[in-house]
């Protein structure tokens, strides 16, 4: 039986068809316009199919947030295995064991062996940040901030196609630059001396900005009861809360106390005429595909607000044929003019000035530095008079452009 993403995909095929069926009827019949059964056919299967994209969205989105990053999690054996590994596996598990009760019931009904499982990651820990016990702030588990990444990726669709360095301090990590694509060989003659041409290096520097998921209270009641799952609850939801303001940042961030967004100083591959503040043609579009070389083309994909989308889906090419194709197939992104559509709502939306749609190879592009030790506070004292607990979590990130030849905006004009 199709599963309910399934039925959603082939529904947004089923309604595209439609559209199209109308729209091809008066171009052959060579109508100016539709008929007042056509328009209300029209905006009727275009509610619906803006309604079904968005639940595709979500479903994919929900997909991706169930999903954890196996590689990067240790697996669970409790046996006596000799190898290190086996002991490191049995070792991560245990200490899983002990954040999740830390997290329901704090360090007061955690044994020793939890306890010290616990306080030997304080170590990293700046003195003075934090303190242990109640006030304490403690690693989060892989398999947790893995999850917590997915839903990042889910809010903000840049951070799945930039390029990720994973640390594991936040030190300040640099590393060398270089466009050399102006520079080209030559032929040389018999006997001739060969002419130098030196290579210009460049260096950037990531830092590691703190995003914090601000305060979350719970009951002690519901945390000790803990029918409602509240480990994989608040995980989703510093995840939700991190990830919100990771997107805005990676697409238009100012790069001053905060990283630079992939939008923010990227070069115009094409400016629309006067009169486009909100629009798009198709001829500009080609313009921006063509404004990056063909090397990075082949991996390069549209970026755009979902408002963006809606402008693009009623473009057509030359022939008549849409722009936009949406995709039948869970998992693979709808696409415009041959190359996925990656959509961000960090993005700005078509308006006088904005820089509202990018293409190019984002991976390329676009550098992002995440510290692996996000951590986690529970604030057991605080609340107590309200038989409640505070949670915090943290995570550190930095961003900023890397090859700024691999990606081109669509700029809309002033006036």
């Amino acid at each position: 039986m199709p599963t309910l993403l399934e039925r959603a995909l082939d529904k947004r095929a089923r309604t595209w068809s439609q559209m199209q069926e109308i729209q091809s009827r008066a171009e052959a019949e060579s109508r100016s316009e539709l008929t007042a059964e056509e328009r209300q056919a029209w905006d009727a299967a275009e509610a619906d199919l803006t309604a079904t994209s968005q639940d595709i969205e979500r479903l994919e989105r929900a997909a991706r947030m169930d999903t954890v990053q196996r590689d990067q999690i240790a697996v669970t054996d409790r046996g006596t295995g000799e190898s290190a590994e086996d002991r490191q596996a049995a070792q991560d598990a245990a200490y899983r064991d002990a954040f999740e009760a830390y997290t329901r019931y704090g360090m007061s009904r955690l044994d020793a062996g939890q306890r010290e499982l616990l306080m030997s990651n304080q170590t990293e820990i700046r003195a003075g940040a934090t303190s242990p016990g109640t006030a304490g702030g403690y690693f989060i588990p892989t398999d947790t901030l893995a999850r917590i990444t997915e839903t990042m990726k889910a809010y903000g669709g840049i951070l799945g196609s930039a390029s990720v360095i994973t640390t594991a301090s936040g030190n300040p990590v640099n590393w060398p630059t270089n466009d050399d694509t102006s520079n080209i060989g030559a032929i040389l003659a018999e006997n001739t001396q060969v002419t130098e041409q030196d290579v210009t290096l460049g260096q950037k520097t990531l830092g590691a900005y703190t995003y914090t998921s601000k305060l979350v209270r719970l009951s002690l009641q519901l945390i000790q009861d803990d029918a409602f799952g509240v480990e994989g609850w608040l995980t989703r939801k510093l995840g939700e809360r991190i990830g919100r303001a990771v997107a805005a940042h990676l697409a238009t961030g100012s790069g001053s106390g905060q990283p630079e967004g992939l939008f923010t100083n990227a070069t115009a591959g094409k400016t629309g005429a006067a009169g486009q503040v909100t629009s798009v043609i198709y001829d500009d579009l080609v313009d921006v595909q063509h404004s990056i070389d063909p090397a990075y083309r082949a991996s390069a994909r549209w970026v755009m607000s979902d408002a963006a989308l809606k402008v693009i889906r009623k473009l057509k090419d030359t022939q008549g044929r849409p722009l936009w194709e949406p995709s039948v197939q869970a998992g693979v992104p709808s696409s415009l003019m041959g190359a996925p559509v990656l959509i961000d709502n960090g993005v700005p939306v078509p308006a006088a000035s904005a820089k509202s749609i990018g293409y190019g190879d984002i991976g390329a592009a676009y550098v992002v530095r995440q510290v692996a030790g996000g951590q986690m506070m529970r604030l057991e004292e605080r609340y107590a008079d309200y038989l409640q607990v505070g949670f915090l979590g943290f995570l550190r990130l930095d961003a900023k452009p890397d090859d700024s030849s691999a990606f081109r905006v669509y700029a809309h004009p002033a006036t």
